[in-house]
């Protein structure tokens, strides 16, 4: 049986974004600019996890047909990690989370809960919940063997917590006090 994309493609129940560079591409550690982002799957999150060991065995069968020579490399390099192992290094956001790192050349569509378009870079940030389209492929690079994960598109969920210490200004600020017509604002310079 041939491996189809529909057999490498997942899209998530609820998971969290981190180091999301969705909206302009960036370089990690000296390579190609891609769109990119950490994502993070709750481990109650079955269904997700399920299709996601689907579609990496999927994309193992695709590689060894297609670029492993017949076979699957013993030290195959897999794209879910378990966050409980790096949230020292990572951040608490990780516990309790299994998480990939997916990226793309191309910009990926986001949209609302309604499939309209956003274009407002704040509305979709790292902590906040969604849904991705992902893909997983083989790779083989300088003797690297593994399968690695696309990042198609984004249908934000609803808003969470940011990460990496950045707030809300609407969360930093109370409503300031209205000024009386004939009440003067201090001049600081004078």
């Amino acid at each position: 049986m041939a491996v189809t994309n529909t057999d490498t493609k997942v899209i998530t129940g609820k998971v969290r974004l981190s180091f999301a560079n969705i909206w302009e591409p960036k370089s990690i550690n000296g390579g190609a600019e891609k769109y990119s982002s950490s994502i993070l799957i709750p481990k109650t999150d079955k269904n997700t996890m399920k299709k996601i060991k689907a579609a990496v065995e999927a994309a193992k069968e695709l590689g060894k047909n297609e670029r492993w020579g017949g076979k699957i490399p013993k030290n195959l390099h897999t794209p879910v990690r378990d966050g409980d192992d790096e949230a020292d290094e990572k951040g608490e956001a990780y516990e309790g989370h299994y998480f990939l790192n997916a990226s793309s050349n191309n910009k990926p569509g986001i949209v609302d809960r309604n499939r309209d378009e956003i274009i407002d870079t704040t509305e979709v940030y790292s902590g906040c919940y969604v849904r991705v389209s992902i893909n997983f492929y083989p790779f083989d690079t300088n003797g690297n063997k593994g399968i690695a994960v696309g990042l198609n598109n984004i249908q934000k969920w609803e808003d969470g917590d940011f990460l990496g210490g950045r707030s809300r200004a609407e969360d930093d600020f109370d409503d300031l006090p209205e000024l009386d017509d004939d009440e003067e604002v201090d001049d600081f310079l004078n």
